[in-house]
This record gives C-alpha cells, sequence and structure tokens, in this order.
C-alpha cells in the first residue's frame, strides 16, 4: 500500500519548519516531503547542523532518505522503526548541539528502549537556545508532561569555534497535559555573565548593563570563567525562578558588538516577558508547543504570535489529528490552546 506522504513548503519558516516536520514523521511514521529549506535565509537550504539533525533522524528510525546535503533545498524522508541505545552525533562546527537534540528527543521517548545521546558541536549559540535554557526551563516543563529526560553539559562550544559536548540520559516515556497560564510570583532571579578566552571586564560590563535595567542587586549578578580552550566565547544569561516555572533570557558576545548592546539584547527580551501577564517567553512558548501536541492537550499565554510559532502550528496540524487555537487576550497576552479533534 501506498505510504501517506505529508508535504511541507519550508519557505513558510526556518529551520525549526525542518526539525519539528523531522520530529513529527518519526513519531507519526508518516514519509516527509520537504521544499525550500530555510528558503527565506541568505543561505538557503541544509547548513551542517540541519544536516547532523537530518542524518541523525535517519539514524534513530531507520529512515530511506533523499536530499540529505549541504545546501539541500528539497528532503524526502520515510521513517521506519525508532530504535533507543547509544548515539554519538558530530556537527563539526558551532553548528547548535540543543537544535539535533531537539528533534531526536520525541522519538527516543518513544522508543520501548532507553537512550543515550552525546552531541557535539555548539552548546552557546547565538542562533538558537544555549544548553542552560533546556536545563533551566525547557525540560523541567517535559519532565512534568511526563519525559525522563536528563541531561549533562561536558563542554561548552560558542561560535565559531564550537568544540562543546553534551550528553543526554532518555528513557521511555508517555505524555501528560501541561496548563501554564500564570507563571505565579517572580521568586529569584539572577544574571550569569560566561565568558571563555576574553578579557573578563567584558563579562562585569554586561552584568552592570544588564543589572541596572532589570533592577537586580549585586549579589545577583555572577561571572562564570571558563576555561580559555572552550573559547574564545562569551553569553549573558538572565534566569527568572517563578512559582509555575523558570525563564531563561540570553544574549551572545560577538567580535563586532559592545557588552552594552549584549546587554540590552538580553534584558530586552527579559522585560517584554516580565511586562507582560504571559506564563511563557517567546521561545519557550515555541519550543512548548510540539509536546503539548504529542500530549493531545495543553496551553500556555505568551506575550504575542511569532512567525516561529505560526509556522510550527502549520508543520503540527499538518502530521497530528489536533487543533491549536491562538485568542488575543490583551496586547501583550496570547492565550495558545492545544486540543485533539474528535
Amino acid at each position: 500500500m501506498k505510504q501517506d506522504v505529508i508535504e511541507v513548503d519550508g519557505a513558510i519558516g526556518d529551520g525549526q519548519v525542518l526539525r519539528s516536520a523531522l520530529s513529527l514523521s518519526m513519531v507519526t511514521g508518516k514519509a516527509l516531503h520537504i521544499r525550500n529549506i530555510r528558503a527565506g535565509r541568505s543561505r538557503p537550504g541544509l547548513m551542517r547542523q540541519h544536516l547532523t539533525a537530518v542524518l541523525a533522524a535517519t539514524q534513530v528510525c531507520g529512515a530511506e532518505v533523499e536530499g540529505a546535503e549541504l545546501g539541500s533545498l528539497s528532503l524526502r524522508f520515510v521513517p521506519g522503526i525508532i530504535r533507543g541505545g547509544d548515539y554519538r552525533f558530530v556537527i563539526g562546527s558551532a553548528g547548535s548541539c540543543t537544535l539535533v537534540l531537539q528533534t531526536v528527543l520525541p522519538a527516543l521517548l518513544q522508543s520501548p528502549e532507553a537512550s543515550r545521546v552525546s552531541i557535539s558541536g555548539g552548546t552557546h549559540n547565538p542562533m538558537a537556545p544555549p544548553v542552560d535554557f533546556l536545563e533551566r526551563a525547557w525540560l523541567p516543563l517535559l519532565r512534568r508532561m511526563g519525559a525522563r529526560v536528563e541531561l549533562q553539559l561536558l563542554r561548552h562550544g560558542f561560535v565559531p569555534a564550537g568544540g562543546g559536548e553534551l550528553e543526554v540520559f532518555i528513557r521511555p516515556s508517555s505524555w501528560a497535559p501541561l496548563h501554564l497560564l500564570s507563571r505565579g510570583a517572580l521568586l529569584d532571579s539572577r544574571a550569569l555573565a560566561l565568558t571563555a578566552g576574553l578579557d573578563n571586564r567584558i563579562a562585569e560590563r554586561e552584568l552592570v548593563c544588564a543589572g541596572n535595567r532589570l533592577g537586580l542587586a549585586a549579589q545577583a549578578r555572577h561571572t562564570v570563567v571558563l576555561d580559555p580552550e572552550c573559547g574564545p566565547g562569551n553569553a549573558l544569561l538572565l534566569e527568572f525562578v517563578c512559582e509555575q516555572l523558570t525563564e531563561v533570557f540570553s544574549a551572545f558576545g560577538q567580535a563586532s558588538l559592545r557588552a552594552d548592546v549584549v546587554a540590552d539584547r538580553a534584558a530586552s527580551q527579559a522585560l517584554a516577558w516580565l511586562k507582560s501577564d504571559a506564563a511563557v517567553g517567546e521561545h519557550l512558548a515555541d519550543q512548548l508547543l510540539l509536546p503539548m501536541a504529542l500530549a493531545g492537550s495543553g496551553s500556555f499565554t505568551t506575550p504575542r504570535m511569532s512567525e516561529h510559532l505560526r509556522s510550527n502550528i502549520a508543520v503540527i496540524e499538518s502530521f497530528l489529528p489536533v487543533r491549536i487555537d491562538c485568542h488575543e487576550r490583551s496586547e501583550s497576552l496570547l492565550q495558545v490552546e492545544c486540543r485533539t479533534l474528535a
């Protein structure tokens, strides 16, 4: 019998469209044909981290694949049986380890066997969530939904050198609904400036600028000096612990950016969330959507509809029998609800 193929136009978004489609193809067993991959980017098609995600997905489920090469604008992916086990994925650049992990995690949680996954590349990349975000914001919520996952950062890796590594232990799990309409009271907040192989005054300047904008006390500002061999690299992390969840916002130092600009980027994200009544920020909203859809039910509030969220909804609804409704409650409050179609 001919297998149904889900057609996805990658032009509706960027690499997130590819990653979500791969995850959903694996967990549903539905074949995927995606075209116009990252069509809106200055360098369209599969970059190294996207190709690593494709090859990782192929290995995890024994897929048949066409178009798995650098620069490819089109991909055909026919999934097989998901198998747990020991996996090692090497990006070979500073491409994001966290995005590769997020691609294969839903499938490995569905496997009847436990898995250990090692991924090397970039752990702190300006175009992806840092490992700290996964550890403190994303994974705790997934665990509340039933996911049995433990993550360990073995070595930091920054752009452009990469060289970072993380290890993840995954046990078979079932999804449960999660509803996050309020973040609750703010219990604690802090800023951490990571620096490797750079002048520590860069981190100190970031902490002063971000701390002043956010009203953080001096004892809530921390410089973390890493092994110079991990660098050069710099990241600013802003962490907010609330009754219902923890949020993490980040910005990354680059040769062309002043420390105060890096601080302003992270602080502006945090302030937009803090000034709203939303439970989760823009990035966490996007990355909670697929697990909620796999659970068949869930809801959250976030400040606004992002392009990532919009394209992710389109991909999810093309694979799963769910409906995702978005209601604007105010100028800075969007309520997102997922339910299974009857």
